[in-house]
């Protein structure tokens, strides 16, 4: 029931989404579904969109959002764990949020 954080590039050609093509560039994997777990009931309304079970696309102009969200959650859980499941999700959203033709997927089991 993890949830597994991908760096996409999407390649528009034209303006139909079905000759688009998409290039994933990195992911973060949640094997021990820590992630997904601290999502979960969090209160924070993005990181609360995660489905453990589904996915979830974010564009890069939602990326301030998710990032000050996972600040708040890896200043709540900081004594909980490491912290660098979080770090590595972090460091992709802000990727993500400096080019427009990126996106964060996120994908449950």
């Amino acid at each position: 029931m993890g949830a597994d954080v991908s760096l996409i590039r999407v390649h528009r050609s034209g303006s139909n989404p079905s000759r688009w093509r998409q290039e994933h560039l990195e992911v973060v994997l949640d094997p021990s579904d820590l992630f997904a777990e601290l999502c979960s009931g969090c209160g924070l309304p993005m990181l609360e969109r995660i489905d453990p079970y589904g996915s979830l696309v974010l564009s890069s102009a939602e990326m301030d959002q998710f990032v000050t969200e996972l600040s708040v959650l890896r200043q709540r859980e900081k004594a909980r764990f490491s912290g660098a499941l979080l770090e590595g999700i972090e460091q992709l959203a802000r990727r993500c949020s400096a080019e427009s033709d990126l996106q964060l997927r996120i994908d449950g089991d």
